[in-house]
């Protein structure tokens, strides 16, 4: 008997799935860096999966059983996540794999059908050339996942989330086609247009990347979708079918109570001054933030006289999303109270993680603003919707790099009936409804004069926000748990093998 055919007798399916996938990325890998075309990495993908059934290594998961896989924080992924409690709410029992970065929310992190699978993340050296640097990371990525999804229960599904892509669905196709499992795909963006905002949409990584979603995408079982505009863009060029599933708040979004604001505004004003009353108070029975009052002998919470409105923006601080336009609408609106308009002051929370928050804190305290206070908070996931319900405006600045996606901090304010202004791009009218639900801008200086108009007389009960906000009320939004049992959970059903 030959050597190799012996190993291949004595190892175990975990062995041979990783000496395959070994072969196949320092094959796909080196293809790449010597320039091969697409021919030559599909022969090469075709070779390893016939190694692959040669081998008969395929052992059929669970059938209750569900992978939700996220190449990227779980704490910042609340789709996913609510795939997973969505799941385990009609009866499977599921894995959770991610970054863990940031704390999902404790209904997520203290379920007993849901067991969160951390994944590393890996972070390449910034040196030699940057494609050598990409390549490799993306190598070593492919090995660590694969290397992850061997290690825990044999799933009859992976939901995966796409973006990130590359190469979660390369890896993640490979193994379900040895797990004898079904990959369903969740497309929130594409994930070379991202890629295109800091490399230009005709660099070769960009290009190649393209090329990947688009042959890796169709081997999928299912898709789901965020928008019917993808949902059209996926057919028509990439023919690949899909289902849209809007994103919906869940049921944690809702109008916060006055009493429960109080308690978030004192909990944010020992680390973020904009939440302290400007004043200190002489009563000893009164208790103060910049925007309530509570007295402590009869516990009665309520607004404070001339309070600051509340303005709240989201992000993930990315090239999306262009934050001087905020900054600079709220120098506009500081500089015309100074000059005599009668606007509340603001309290401007932008909340989020992300790469260029560093960059624009830097401009925010550079601004030289009397009547306006900027805070950016990284709130715990219980906390966010609080605050969200206790808002008086959101401000939404997501541009999608594909003009296809929506913004679900949109939604989030939505289910909160928390009005909203959002910049302009191609597919926001399935969301946003001008003068209905909101406003919608295209630049900073429009931004600015609906803010002047909108905060007029914010605090009157004919104010164009409360109108927003009792159409809001009135429309009667279907909330997550309803649509997801319409769309998603007939998929699950349908195609799971008892």
């Amino acid at each position: 008997m030959s050597p190799v055919r012996a190993l291949f007798r004595t190892q175990s399916m975990a062995g041979r799935s990783a000496v395959l996938l070994a072969g196949c990325t320092c094959m796909v890998a080196a293809l790449l860096l010597s320039g091969a075309g697409a021919a030559c990495l599909l022969s090469a993908l075709a070779l390893v999966v016939a190694l692959v059934c040669v081998s008969g290594c395929g052992i059929p998961g669970s059938p209750s059983h569900v992978c939700v896989l996220v190449l990227g924080d779980l704490g910042r992924s609340p789709r996913m996540t609510y795939h997973a409690l969505s799941l385990v709410r009609n009866g499977f029992s599921v894995t959770l794999a991610g970054f863990r970065e940031t704390e999902p929310h404790k209904d997520v992190v203290d379920h007993p059908k849901i067991r969160i699978h951390r994944l590393s993340d890996f972070r390449v050296l910034k040196v030699g050339p940057r494609v050598l640097r990409y390549v490799l990371k993306v190598t070593v990525q492919a090995f660590q996942l694969f290397w992850e999804l061997l290690k825990i229960d044999p799933p009859s599904f992976i939901l995966l989330q796409n973006p990130p892509g590359l190469p979660a669905i390369a890896v993640t196709w490979f193994f379900c086609l040895l797990r004898r499992c079904q990959l369903i795909i969740d497309w929130h963006n594409y994930g070379y247009t991202i890629m295109g905002l800091t490399n230009g949409p005709s660099h070769p990584i960009v290009r190649v990347a393209k090329w990947y979603e688009k042959i890796f995408g169709r081997l999928s079982n299912h898709n789901f979708c965020v928008t019917n505009a993808m949902k059209e863009d996926l057919l028509h060029n990439w023919k690949i079918k899909s289902i849209t599933l809007y994103d919906k708040p869940a049921s944690i979004f809702q109008e916060t109570a006055v009493e429960l604001q109080h308690q978030l505004f004192m909990k944010l004003a020992v680390d973020y001054a904009a939440f302290k009353a400007r004043s200190e108070c002489t009563e000893s029975h009164i208790e103060r933030s910049a925007f309530t009052e509570k007295n402590l002998t009869t516990g009665a919470v309520t607004y404070r006289e001339g309070r600051p409105a509340l303005l709240i923006s989201s992000t993930s601080w990315t090239e999306d999303e262009d934050f001087s336009v905020l900054l600079s609408a709220l120098q506009d609106y500081d500089a015309s109270i100074t000059n005599g308009f009668k606007l509340p002051c603001l309290v401007c929370a932008i909340t989020g993680k992300g790469p260029l928050k560093e960059y624009y804190c830097k401009l925010i305290a550079e601004l030289q603003l009397k009547n306006i206070q900027i805070c950016t908070p990284w709130l715990e996931a219980e906390d966010y919707p609080v605050l969200l319900g206790s808002a008086d405006l959101g401000v939404c600045l997501h541009k999608s790099s594909s003009g296809l996606d929506l913004p679900m901090k949109v939604v989030d304010m939505f289910g909160c009936y928390l009005p909203v202004c959002a910049v302009t791009f191609k597919c926001l009218h399935e969301l946003v409804k001008h003068n209905e639900n909101g406003l919608i801008f295209e630049d900073s200086k429009e931004l600015a004069a609906q803010l002047k108009m909108l905060f007029m007389d914010f605090a009157r009960n004919s104010s164009r926000l409360k109108q927003f906000r009792k159409n809001l009320h009135e429309s009667k939004q279907m909330r997550w748990d309803e649509s997801w049992d319409q769309t998603v959970l007939p998929i699950f059903r349908d195609n799971c093998k008892t």
